[in-house]
């Protein structure tokens, strides 16, 4: 769970601007490769070596249910991180493979693989162009993973949409669409709208050749509503967690402030059609 948004717009090095889907690809991976370790040293204990984590407001699997029923099911983690959802997933008796296309995050995955002895099976990809058939995956799911970083989500849409069987259900949660109206503070610097929700450029942050270091991206919620549809899929649900009474943690931008006022996460729950 990672978004940088509109933070630091006045910063030199950073701009609103298109990207080619190869460089946001290159400028993610790279940046994820760098910032692997201090990533989870300070997000890791929260995030749990075997859980699967919805949102920085503590929404966990284990309660939602948003999955459905996984036992004996094929399930494909887009953007896994450390994949500590892929092996919960394991615990609960599903057959999951957990995909990233960052090395140092799949380098921790191992890494707690070994740990805990629960091996999820760990695959370097691009959300992109997803390795795997048609059809093969049962439920493909991600938190925070893969979809803000890429230049061209509804492609990612199109590929989860062709390697699940019919009756499949995609789920992922992002960062809230509005919550790019505010700047990127949890205190109350971040409760002034500052700029457009309809401001769709790519945030960029480049280096003293221009070349893209990080790309986020963001999409309003009618915009992923209809890239869903548009790939096919048939929209079940889109839940945006409540800040819970008694939970402290500041994560970047999320805070107990914000979160009581206006949301900071969405999940999409979606299902292919069984014609599809």
């Amino acid at each position: 769970m990672h978004s940088r948004t509109v933070a630091r717009m006045t910063e030199p090095g950073v701009a609103r601007r298109p990207v080619s889907p190869a460089e946001s690809s290159r400028a993610n991976r790279r940046w994820w490769d760098a910032d692997a370790d201090s990533y989870l040293a300070e997000h890791g204990e929260f995030l749990g070596d075997s859980d699967l984590l919805w949102c920085p407001e503590g929404l966990r699997e284990a309660t939602a249910g948003l999955l459905g029923d996984v036992r004996g099911r094929r399930v494909l983690e887009v953007g896994c991180g450390a994949a500590a959802g892929s092996r919960w997933l394991v615990t609960q008796g599903a057959r999951p493979v957990a995909m990233d296309l960052s090395a140092g995050m799949l380098r921790h995955a191992s890494v707690l693989n070994e740990k805990t002895g629960i091996r999820a099976p760990l695959i370097q990809g691009d959300a992109s162009e997803l390795p795997f058939g048609a059809g093969h995956f049962d439920i493909a799911f991600t938190a925070f993973g893969a979809i803000p970083f890429v230049a061209d989500s509804e492609r990612v849409m199109r590929e989860v949409f062709r390697v699940l069987r019919p009756g499949g259900r995609w789920v992922f949660s992002v960062t809230h669409p509005m919550r790019w109206i505010f700047l990127d503070d949890p205190g109350e610097g971040g409760l002034v709208a500052v700029h457009s929700y309809f401001d769709r450029r790519l945030y960029v942050e480049e280096d003293e050749h221009g070349e893209p270091t990080y790309v986020e991206q963001h999409r309003t919620v009618g915009d992923r509503v209809r890239e869903l549809v548009a790939a096919g899929f048939t929209l079940l649900d889109i839940i945006e967690p409540e800040w819970p009474a008694g939970h402290d943690r500041i994560w970047g931008q999320w805070s107990p402030l914000r979160g009581r006022l206006f949301p900071g996460t969405a999940i999409f729950v979606t299902r292919k059609p069984n014609s599809g």
